[in-house]
């Protein structure tokens, strides 16, 4: 594995240093071989130069960029390179969201969304307990406070058993039983699978399995251009030195900067406009009242988010958010210190006993979201996962928000399959 501080330099693990280009130039004779999809023919790097230099390129070292790269150099005779514009992977998205494993609630029963976050879910749980990742199956209350609510929660109930979700009713003296301390003045839906992860011990893992399978990963590395060339893709990036890299395919998992890079490659009639969605999250800092389980409002039909929610870490602290704040810069993340008392109105719904004066703003994530806010709700805008028509090998990955980081395993083989069959 060579990390490298910036593309246009590799470190080994001697002092003297290569560039990118003295890397390909010393490297030995090229290698080939032909995959199963389409008889499409890739060329591999490992230790030696090839008509392009790198088999996959990975834009991207969030949890789903790792999972595709984790997947693609599981490819024997093949080379696959990351490219993260930060200086470490997962700084984004995958470490600023709750941490929750989700079941499949909330989606179009034919939507990536639903399939993907059923089967990562499963995937994401074995790779934990296989991995020995901290993690735990808390389970989940979607909690309703009057009759409209409880026919929206019917609704949710109906579709998760299409899908052979399990779901359970929990009625008012049954969550004062098992809860006392919420509110669920018309019933609960319980969803049994869902638990939590500690993200950033699964970013580690999962970029521990990129090295130990050779990849190769370039830190604040911004990519500023895309081109298609003969049999595949040159890459420009920015940074210290400007440099540009050949590869055969291209997985564009960007996260906030995905649309913008899909847009240095496809034609104008292609291009997409980005939307950012900001959540802030509460800390809390009493021990009471006392909550075991996940707690969500009935979702709201239109908005950008799943409402402000009870979620709990790996030690059992609560935090509650993230709450829905459209904004139009994705690098603000300062939280908002105004959302507070509208979360606190809306923590009182399900947690009347809250203590105010232990909730502070903590931190915030940005949702990357491909549709404006009348038309990006839950449930309503689906992942864009898909080989980009007429550009063979470039995959494009757009609208990854939640559910992505239970997705990410099975994100990986879909992109996997996708490109090999």
């Amino acid at each position: 594995m060579r990390h490298i501080p910036k593309l246009g330099k590799f470190a080994w693990t001697n002092p003297q240093q290569y560039t990118l280009t003295h890397f390909i130039e010393s490297s030995m004779s090229p290698m080939l071989f032909q995959s199963t999809r389409n008889g499409r023919l890739f060329s591999a790097l490992g230790s030696q130069s090839c008509r392009n230099e790198f088999t996959h390129c990975v834009i991207g070292g969030g949890v789903v960029g790792l999972s595709i790269a984790r997947q693609l150099a599981q490819r024997p005779s093949t080379s696959t390179l990351i490219l993260e514009r930060h200086g470490s992977v997962g700084t984004e998205t995958s470490s600023r969201n709750s941490e929750v494993i989700h079941a499949g609630l909330y989606y179009p029963s034919d939507s990536l969304k639903t399939k993907l976050c059923i089967e990562g879910s499963l995937m994401l749980y074995d790779y934990c307990r296989k991995r020995n990742i901290p993690h735990k199956v808390t389970g989940k209350w979607i909690v309703a406070q009057n009759s409209t609510q409880r026919e929206s929660l019917e609704r949710v109930y109906k579709h998760a058993k299409n899908l052979d979700v399990p779901m359970n009713w929990l009625s008012p003296l049954q969550t004062l039983s098992r809860e006392p301390n919420i509110r669920a003045t018309a019933g609960a839906l319980e969803s049994p699978r869902t638990g939590i992860v500690d993200s950033h011990a699964l970013t580690a893992c999962l970029f521990a399995d990129f090295e130990e399978l050779g990849g190769d990963v370039a830190f604040h590395t911004t990519v500023t251009n895309i081109d298609a060339v003969r049999n595949g893709y040159k890459i420009k990036t920015g940074g210290v030195e400007a440099t540009e890299i050949t590869a055969d395919v291209v997985i564009n998992a960007g996260g906030l900067g995905a649309i913008d890079i899909s847009n240095y490659l496809l034609p104008e009639s292609r291009q997409m406009k980005p939307y950012y969605c900001k959540g802030t999250y509460f800390s809390y800092s009493s021990p009471h009242p006392k909550v075991g389980t996940l707690i969500y409002p009935t979702p709201v039909t239109g908005l950008g988010g799943l409402g402000t929610h009870l979620t709990l870490d790996m030690t059992g602290r609560i935090r509650f958010g993230p709450d829905v704040e459209w904004v139009d810069n994705p690098s603000d993340l300062n939280p908002n210190e105004s959302r507070r008392e509208a979360a606190i109105l809306a923590i009182k719904e399900y947690l009347p006993a809250v203590d105010e004066t232990a909730l502070m703003s903590d931190y915030s994530g940005i949702r990357p979201k491909i549709k404006p806010p009348t038309e990006g709700g839950v449930g309503q805008v689906d992942f864009i996962i898909r080989e980009e028509d007429g550009y063979p090998g470039f995959v494009n990955l757009l609208g990854i928000e939640s559910p992505g980081l239970t997705s990410s395993i099975a994100i990986g083989k879909y992109v996997d399959s996708m490109l090999y069959g």
